[in-house]
């Protein structure tokens, strides 16, 4: 196939005539204007131009391959006729990469937070509205936080603590901490490798990642760059075709994945309103989406781009079609009560993720760890706890070890984190991720020397004292270091101040 002049691209550049460039190769991408999740515009802003730098943090390697007919794979560019475009350096960039090269040194990093102030002062403003944001007043990611400092420390004493061991197995698996990396989309818009930092660093520590179905990076090239041996979970939005879901599933299957992780509380997304406002910064990026759709709210910012297959009428009637496309354990990712609790034992699953997402979908839903002993409590009916068949995890606003240690005491098998990991790798790329290990590790041995637990195992809710978890109103301290990382959501801004 002969190559394709830029000149001959640059000829179609409209709406009846849309081709783009993506990784040296040429597209036709007229008929799927209309069926952009992001709308034609971003599209036609690219037409006959190359869209490879917009393209690349919102989209897999092999998305517009996969999804685009291959009669629409035109060819490849012809190298020599491209018109070299000097990029112009924003007052806002230069300030930005101003800050990257002040950043703290990694060994400045003492806890998780450190990661977060420094991706915060970094990020691009779209990115850290991503990010950053939750739903409506924002009122359950700060509850997810400051749950945990409910809960306090019951310790024992005069035990031998000279060895401890916070090693342990989700689903079977073995894992070197109880924590495993939690699901969270689109790494590229923080760091140029993704979420490959965090599947580098996972494997060179022996650490489990949750493959998210919205990454950057494709699947495959997540699965490539594991080490033999190395652990990797899936977490799924399920498709509104259930063959594209039956297909990627099993090809996780296929490719060594050990564990499902459905998400269960996303049928419609939460009004993130950091990303939202993001619409109104400007006419361009990613953020401004869905603007020439029908029936479709354009005012979601990134969330709304990248998720509108997700199917609403996924139901309790779908679980044994999973289990039976599917042999791997499968866990109910979003659970909040122990009626859905019972239900997911009863049908047979693995496990459930006691979570909110991150804060991102109804507001004032509770925090997981609070409904950690309800959960417990509910599933103890069912036979002795711990139960091997059924496992309990939590996520949400986890940033220390010792936030750690109280799920576990309180019942959960392990818990997920994802904003801290994902905060790491976009200050520090993959020796960021490897330093928050570090940091798990330092602070899980002192923390289990100080309350007297020599292995994960010893664990106890004894050892707690969570009388105040349900007190939504009270005394408790404030986490300055959170505090200041937070970012309070804003009002609408009038266009020029007076």
């Amino acid at each position: 196939m002969s190559l394709i002049p830029a000149q001959t691209v640059a000829e179609h550049s409209n709406a009846s005539s849309c081709w783009i460039i993506v990784h040296s190769k040429v597209y036709d991408v007229t008929e799927f204007l209309p069926e952009h999740p992001g709308g034609s515009k971003i599209i036609l802003k690219y037409a006959g131009k190359d869209a490879t730098e917009a393209y690349d943090p919102i989209h897999p390697p092999d998305a517009i391959t996969t999804h685009l007919p291959k009669e629409k794979h035109l060819g490849a560019i012809d190298p020599n006729t491209v018109i070299k475009v000097v990029k112009e350096v924003t007052a806002e960039e230069k300030k930005r990469q101003e800050l990257m090269a002040a950043r703290p040194s990694l060994d400045e990093i003492v806890n998780l937070h450190d990661f977060e102030a420094v991706a915060k002062a970094i990020l691009p403003a779209k990115a850290w509205a991503y990010y950053s944001s939750a739903s409506d007043d924002e009122i359950t990611i700060r509850e997810n936080r400051a749950a945990y400092q409910r809960i306090w420390f019951r310790p024992r004493i005069l035990r031998d603590v000279s060895v401890v061991n916070w090693s342990t197995t989700i689903l079977g698996q073995r894992s070197s901490l109880p924590v495993y990396i939690s699901a969270t989309a689109l790494g590229k818009l923080g760091h140029p490798d993704g979420e490959l930092n965090l599947t580098r660093a996972a494997g060179k520590h022996g650490v489990i990642q949750m493959i998210p179905t919205l990454a950057s990076c494709s699947f495959d090239e997540i699965i490539d760059a594991t080490v033999p041996g190395q652990v990797q979970f899936l977490q799924l939005y399920v498709n509104r075709d259930r063959e594209i879901t039956k297909k990627y599933v099993q090809h996780a299957e296929k490719r060594g994945v050990k564990g499902l992780f459905i998400t269960v509380d996303a049928p419609q997304l939460g009004r993130r309103e950091k990303d939202m406002r993001m619409k109104f910064v400007d006419e361009s990026g990613v953020a401004k989406v869905q603007e020439n759709q029908s029936g479709v709210k354009k005012d979601e910012g990134v969330a709304r781009a990248i998720s509108s297959f997700i199917d609403p009428s996924l139901s309790w009637k779908d679980i044994p079609w999973f289990k039976s496309i599917t042999n791997m354990p499968i866990v109910l990712k979003g659970v909040a009560t122990p009626e859905d609790a019972l239900m997911a034992y009863d049908y047979g699953l693995a496990g459930i993720v006691l979570s909110n997402h991150g804060g991102r979908q109804l507001d004032t839903a509770r925090s997981g760890v609070e409904n950690l002993m309800e959960v417990v409590a509910a599933l103890k009916t069912r036979g002795p706890w711990p139960n091997p068949k059924f496992e309990v995890f939590v996520d949400g606003g986890i940033r220390r070890a010792s936030d750690v240690l109280k799920a576990i005491a309180l019942g959960a098998s392990a818990v997920g984190v994802g904003r801290a990991f994902m905060y790491s790798f976009c200050a520090y790329g993959q020796d960021g991720v490897e330093k928050a290990f570090q940091i798990f590790r330092d602070e899980l041995e002192m923390n289990m020397r100080l309350i007297g637990a020599r292995t994960i195992d010893e664990l106890a809710p004894e050892m707690v004292d969570a009388s105040g978890i349900h007190s939504h109103v009270g005394l408790t301290p404030q986490d300055n270091l959170y505090n200041s990382t937070y970012q309070p959501l804003a009002l609408a801004q009038f266009r020029n101040k007076l």
